[in-house]
């Protein structure tokens, strides 16, 4: 499928409306950016390297992190091998939203 910047805006724009009103949790475009980074590459991630990433500070990756692992969408834990290092983890909670909001997002693009 391929948009004009029109179709583009209004397709995120009836994604966004149809997760409002479905109840799902408000995300930032960072923390979602964040969420996406995590679940759709490779592991391992670190606040460090998704910072680096997605060419946000630490602090702000650090403040995202935090609210998407108080809804349960993601978790920290101790590296291992180098234990200054905390590793952040999928879960099914975030596995579940993601999901969901994909199949939405697929349903407002076929009715574009």
């Amino acid at each position: 499928m391929k948009l004009d910047p029109k179709e583009a805006l209004a397709l995120w724009r009836s994604v966004t409306l149809a997760s409002m009103t479905r109840g799902q949790p408000d995300l930032t475009t960072r923390q979602m950016a964040v969420l996406m980074q995590v679940y759709l590459a490779e592991p391992p991630h670190t606040i460090r390297g998704l910072s680096a990433l997605l060419k946000i500070s630490k602090p702000a990756t650090t403040r995202a992190v935090d609210r998407l692992a108080t809804l349960g969408y993601l978790r920290r834990k101790p590296d291992e091998t180098d234990r200054r290092s905390i590793l952040i983890q999928r879960t099914v909670a975030g596995s579940v939203f993601l999901r969901e909001f994909g199949d939405l997002a697929a349903k407002e693009a076929a009715g574009v």
